[in-house]
């Protein structure tokens, strides 16, 4: 499942052919992804200029001109496509996979926008601004880790009370919104903490360095592109290179990278998900 760097990427990617655009065609080429689409989805996008793009946790958030917004969400194998038709526009070959172009998007400026998705675990609605708030999708989610509001005080507040282990308090998107496995595997190398470890027994300094940790390795991986795992791509159809800079995930069995540590990574499984640590530096 994308994280929140590699759907950062993909809104870096789509805003410069969409903000401030209006769509003057919409094709939905089929009835439903993960869900079904809203009634009349092409008809009511059709026409409408997309004010603003931005995003909440993994979700992707096209603001319009009549007062909804088009919430988006890439599943396990979303990706979108942008294709410029102008004249010395830019254009990026057309994907091999044409069968799951579900959704296509074009503006005023002759740029359309393709959304693929061959497992259809991904989604589109349609929710006005006003109501955006309440969404069960968005209504009890945490913080954004890339925002003012991280900070070690902020984790120390609420994790103070959590007796479950560090790794799962950080993938509760009501702590912390975005976050996800193989991000929380890297703060967590970064800040020398153990996976295992009760999330109560933060102290304020390894809280400072947990904050300053989660912030840094998802600045480096949004500028890196994010991780092309499986089926994450950017939008110009380029992969993603910050799998090339992991230190502990998916290196099962190979040394710590850390200055000085002797240790080897390893990998446990955490309420299903994998983790991978390295006992000799992470406490």
């Amino acid at each position: 499942m994308p994280e929140l760097p590699e759907v950062e990427t993909v809104r870096r990617g789509l805003e410069p052919a969409l903000a401030g655009r209006t769509l003057v065609a919409v094709e939905a080429r089929r009835k439903d992804l993960r869900f079904p689409f809203p009634d009349k989805f092409a008809e009511r996008l059709t026409g409408r200029t997309i004010t603003a793009l931005t995003r909440r946790a993994k979700y992707l958030l096209a603001d319009l001109d009549d007062g909804n917004v088009l919430i988006a969400h890439l599943g396990m194998s979303g990706s979108f496509r942008v294709e410029d038709s102008v004249p010395g526009g830019f254009h990026h070959e057309r994907s091999k996979r044409a069968a799951h172009d579900h959704v296509v998007l074009t503006t005023d400026r002759g740029v359309r926008v393709t959304y693929n998705d061959p497992r259809r675990f991904g989604f589109m609605l349609l929710v006005p601004r006003t109501e955006l708030g309440d969404h069960p999708l968005l209504r009890t989610l945490g913080i954004e880790p890339l925002g003012n509001e991280l900070s070690g005080a902020y984790l120390l507040s609420v994790l103070t009370k959590r007796a479950t282990s560090l790794k799962a308090a950080l993938l509760d998107q009501k702590i912390v919104a975005g976050l996800g496995n193989i991000y929380v595997c890297e703060a967590l190398h970064r800040a020398g903490l153990s996976p295992k470890r009760a999330a109560k027994t933060l102290t304020p300094a390894r809280a400072k360095a947990l904050a300053a940790a989660i912030r840094a390795v998802l600045e480096e991986a949004v500028q890196a592109g994010g991780s092309s795992l499986r089926d994450h791509a950017r939008t110009d159809g380029e992969l993603g290179y910050f799998q090339h800079a992991f230190r502990v995930y998916d290196r099962t069995g190979q040394p710590c990278p850390k200055r000085g540590c002797k240790g080897m990574v390893r990998r446990v499984v955490q309420n299903g998900r994998s983790t991978f640590w390295c006992p000799a530096c992470q406490k």
